[in-house]
């Protein structure tokens, strides 16, 4: 309706004038412009000059309304044009890219399916646009999705595509069309681009090409009836056994303040279930769900919010995660300066989790220590270890009671050194030689840990504290002492006080307390448990020296399991996500079927330095049993790392084994496993993206459209300025505006000067 309005009043649409150059058909004699000015210079004299009840604004208003209708006489004889370069017709070549992906198979409008809708307003037989664009360019037609191709005619769109890469569309059609007077690329889609950088680096190129993309734009950019499963954030592998809390996304429209279920199945098999209040439409809901994963593996976790009635997009309602769940068991070395009940009672809360070793170096007398735990007679024999491999071969670490003084700063540096650069995990606990009570103001290990020490070396301090979590602890999956949430809170209410002998009461930046407690001596509060991510690992205080009352008080029944449940997972949590000598990633999880992955390994040896010179090999099985060796090379951009890639051809879990050698020695060996999918990407965040197409016709000179304005196309782009073309003058001082403006001019000076009672000759 506007641009009908626009084109009425000034004859062409905007694009002339935005293109067009301002010029003038009739220049005049100087003598006529000269007869102008003094025309509109006597206008003034004759109200400016004093005349009864003129007031000098009066005289302001007719002299500027009769100098504007004067000045706009002048321009009228001038003839104004507009000059603009116009595509010569049958000259000029028009690429027209149609996204075939999956997408468009959405019926998000009355009118049906995208792809349907598309398919009618290019079908000769039902529209006149392909028409009308061929009376002026000639058409080359592009289908694309993950890759672009020619096709004759519409009936070629299948709409099966993976994915939408309009970066690469637009480099292949520029490609296929080089050499050739080109007006510009149309590209039709919904704009549901995977592949942002290969995209920015598409439009520097054809912006700096000057061909103009014209974008138009399929389907709507909020849907009426929709909930998306969109996020489910879960680590890459699990001790068996392990109690996972996972948080879920769920977006949704049109379903505000319903109650929907969240189902977690392990390979088909239902391990949660939770209810999820939805809030208002648009906003998604956060919600942790609790399971555990009992089978060893490499396990398929779906996590779904099953259909609901009216949903425009059934495909969305789902997202799989796939998790090794490791079986086998992880060291970790706990030592202990002092006899105490804690080691007797982490020792027994974990006695019968089979994932978890804990070994234990027990100072007894001065070079004397008391080895539980070990493989070997030789593990550990000479105390504490001094050497990164011997340090390197444990995935956690735990200080008890133990002064900085005992370690050599060889060995401080060590510990350091184990959490930065191999990825460990360390946890001091509270104890009269721990903290600043300790010694460790000072060392290195004070930049490790998530507390700040004051340096009290050998005050005395005690005191008893009230143990509660923080909004975030009780969140955390550490501190659910069991499956119910609400049950977990109410547990950590009635849980006995503890007691410290060190006063932590400041956390760093950047870390994060999960338990605090108050008490005698504390009264800004006693940090309990706080942990931080440091390097490539993370450290932890627990600056109580006495958790083992969780199951000896006498307010604690027999068969309580709250102190076995607290340390069962606070040891599973050190050791869940350390690395190994071999870690691995790949560029897209799951991968999907018929796309080519990249998948990469870093590698490490035994003293966990990166290593750049090893010969390694991946075997990639497939579902159906077939095998494929590739070489990794060394990607030469970051130590220690190594990459290949492959195109999954089957559906299902893909094992790729990894064997790194040095000459005739083993560096490692290592498994990733990897699910191919059908690649349903284009369902997730699926609503037309009009300010991504937008951008691309901005950026590159074009412009963008509704999909009901496609008939504008082929007047529009004709004057592209692009390929071969010619200049055309179009008039503008027969506009209907001009008209209008120079009878309101006129009329306004009339309906002024009645108004406020003056006659011709200025007087009421």
């Amino acid at each position: 309706m506007l641009l009908a309005i626009w084109e009425f009043l000034f004859k062409y649409p905007p694009l002339v004038f935005e293109k067009g150059r301002l010029l003038f058909a009739t220049p005049l004699p100087w003598w006529l412009l000269a007869t102008a000015v003094a025309l509109a210079a006597f206008a003034a004299w004759s109200y400016m000059r004093g005349r009864r009840g003129l007031l000098l604004r009066d005289r302001a208003v007719l002299v500027a309304l009769r100098t504007a209708a004067l000045a706009l006489l002048v321009l009228l004889l001038f003839r104004p044009v507009l000059q603009i370069p116009v595509a010569v017709p049958q000259e000029n070549y028009l690429g027209i890219l149609i996204d075939d992906s999956r997408s468009m198979r959405i019926a998000d409008s009355d009118a049906g399916a995208r792809g349907a809708v598309v398919q009618r307003g290019l079908n000769p037989e039902q529209s006149r646009l392909i028409e009308a664009l061929s009376e002026r360019f000639r058409l080359r037609l592009f289908r694309f999705s993950s890759t672009a191709e020619r096709i004759s005619d519409v009936g070629d769109l299948t709409f099966l595509g993976g994915q939408s890469r309009i970066g690469q569309a637009l480099n292949q059609a520029r490609a296929e069309l080089a050499g050739v007077p080109l007006s510009g690329l149309v590209v039709i889609s919904d704009g549901a681009d995977r592949a942002e950088a290969e995209l920015n680096a598409s439009l520097l190129d054809l912006r700096a090409s000057s061909i103009p993309v014209y974008t138009v734009g399929v389907g709507e950019e909020e849907f009426r009836r929709d909930i998306e499963v969109r996020r489910a954030a879960t680590p890459r592998s699990v001790l068996q056994g392990t109690s996972l809390v996972v948080d879920v996304v769920v977006a949704q429209n049109g379903f505000g303040g319903r109650t929907v279920p969240l189902v977690v199945e392990d390979e088909g098999r239902i391990v949660a279930e939770q209810n999820v209040d939805l809030p208002l439409d648009g906003t998604p809901a956060a919600v942790r769900v609790h399971f555990t994963a009992s089978e060893p593996g490499w396990r398929r976790f779906t996590f779904r919010v099953p259909v609901q009635e009216g949903e425009l997009v059934r495909e969305n309602n789902t997202q799989e995660a796939l998790l090794e769940v490791r079986p086998e068991p992880h060291k970790i070395l706990y030592f202990e300066g002092e006899p105490r009940w804690e080691v007797k009672f982490m020792r027994r809360a974990i006695q019968d989790d089979p994932q978890l070793q804990l070994v234990l170096l027990q100072r007894s007398a001065e070079n004397k220590f008391y080895r539980l735990g070990v493989d070997s007679a030789s593990e550990l024999a000479a105390g504490f270890p001094r050497t990164r491999e011997e340090l390197f071969s444990y995935r956690a670490l735990i200080l008890g009671s133990v002064e900085a003084g005992y370690f050599t700063r060889d060995q401080l540096q060590l510990i350091s050194d184990f959490v930065s650069e191999r990825g460990g995990s360390l946890l001091m606990l509270g104890g009269r030689r721990s903290f600043s009570e300790g010694g460790y103001a000072g060392t290195v290990l004070e930049d490790v840990l998530p507390v700040e020490l004051d340096g009290r070396s050998g005050e005395s301090f005690f005191t008893e504290l009230k143990v509660q979590p923080t909004r975030i602890g009780l969140e955390h999956p550490l501190l659910q002492l069991s499956e119910d949430p609400d049950s977990s809170r109410s547990r950590w209410a009635t849980l006995p006080p503890l007691t410290t002998f060190n006063r932590v009461t400041r956390l760093k930046p950047g870390a994060t307390a999960l338990l605090v407690g108050s008490g005698p001596g504390v009264p800004a509060g006693q940090i309990v448990l706080a942990y931080q991510r440091y390097g490539k690992g993370m450290s932890l205080a627990f600056p109580v020296q006495d958790s083992w009352i969780w199951q000896m008080h006498a307010d604690i029944p027999l068969e309580d399991q709250t102190h076995e449940t607290f340390w069962g997972q606070m040891l599973r949590w050190l050791v869940n996500e350390v690395p190994g000598q071999i870690s691995f990633s790949a560029s897209q999880e799951p991968a999907a079927v018929g796309q080519p992955v990249t998948f990469s390994v870093e590698l490490r040896d035994r003293e966990f330095h990166p290593i750049n010179d090893a010969n390694v090999t991946a075997l990639v099985e497939a579902p159906d049993g077939t095998a494929q060796e590739f070489t990794m090379t060394w990607t030469g951009q970051r130590d220690g790392e190594y990459r290949a890639a492959f195109t999954p051809h089957a559906l299902g879990l893909h094992r790729i084994a990894v064997d790194a050698s040095r000459g005739d020695s083993v560096v490692g060996t290592g498994e990733l496993g990897l699910q191919a999918v059908e690649d349903d990407g284009e369902y997730f965040a699926a609503q037309m993206r009009a300010p991504l197409l937008r951008r691309i016709a901005e950026e590159t000179g074009g412009r963008f459209y509704g999909i009901d304005e496609l008939a504008r196309l082929p007047e529009e782009i004709r004057y592209s300025g692009q390929g071969v073309t010619e200049m055309e003058r179009y008039d503008l001082w027969d506009m209907p505006i001009l008209f209008f403006l120079m009878i309101g001019l006129v009329m306004g000076e009339w309906g002024y000067r009645r108004k406020r009672g003056f006659t011709l000759e200025g007087s009421r």
